[in-house]
């Protein structure tokens, strides 16, 4: 059976002013998959997902050319941006919670989309908070503000905060980068989850972390693809590129 492809980017090219960091890049990510993209510093990884949801755009000296396809639309010629990033939600490295409650953190964005009875949000707060782990830990402080809550609370609230947009794709970047272990493995059994709702496009320095959750993985190096394909085959004896294994391997990177 033919995967169902969510995403097409097509002849992806990025460049800052003269300089190009995205290469061409040409590659499928299928729906409800998570999809992990692998890389040394500085292989434009963040930048990728950057022109997934058009927030390159903040950065005046951007070029973006080629195509990206959600769903077969063009994200490019796309009008309306804040549906659009609705649509492809993002969780950013570091945590950043917004200097209001729990509750409102997550109700921001159903209120922005015109969501104004509490009988209406409480039960998207409950399943957002539930579906990050969070639920359990904050359910008698939903007042409290969300910037008193641990690192790791808060990146579970960031997630929250993201799921409350009911995007069709969730992007995550280095989300565990500021988190313990033990809390990095309760959003990993979360990500599992939530990969029935949604395709996951997971960037990380990472590699033991793509190889537990991913379904494919794409070694970014310098703006290049060097390599696609299933985690048995990165992730095992018979990578296609060298660079692919020297860098599983941490030869460099």
């Amino acid at each position: 059976m033919t995967p169902d492809k969510h995403i097409e980017v097509r002849d992806l090219r990025l460049a800052f002013g003269t300089k190009e960091v995205i290469h061409g890049v040409t590659f499928d990510i299928h729906r409800n998959e998570i999809f992990g993209v692998i890389g040394p510093a500085q292989s434009a990884k963040t930048s990728l997902l950057r022109c997934l949801n058009r927030t390159i755009e903040q950065s005046t000296d951007a070029t973006v050319s080629g195509t990206i396809k959600v769903d077969g639309q063009d994200v490019r010629k796309v009008k309306d941006l804040y549906n659009l990033r609705r649509k492809i939600g993002m969780v950013a490295p570091l945590p950043v919670g917004l200097p209001i409650s729990i509750y409102n953190n997550v109700a921001f964005a159903p209120r922005c989309a015109g969501m104004t009875k509490k009988s209406e949000l409480d039960p998207i707060v409950e399943q957002c908070l539930r579906q990050s782990a969070l639920w359990d830990e904050v359910k008698d402080r939903l007042d409290s503000l969300g910037t008193k809550l641990s690192g790791g609370q808060q990146q579970r609230l960031t997630i929250a905060r993201a799921l409350s947009h009911q995007p069709e794709v969730l992007c995550l970047d280095e989300f565990s980068i500021a988190i313990d272990p033990v809390t990095t493995m309760r959003i990993e059994e979360v990500l599992k989850e939530l990969r029935k709702e949604m395709t996951i496009i997971l960037v990380t320095n990472l590699t033991q972390q793509a190889r537990r959750l991913a379904d494919r993985t794409m070694f970014l190096w310098n703006g290049e693809i060097i390599e696609l394909a299933d985690n048995d085959v990165i992730f095992g004896d018979q990578p296609k590129d060298q660079r692919t294994r020297d860098y599983v391997l941490g030869i460099f990177g």
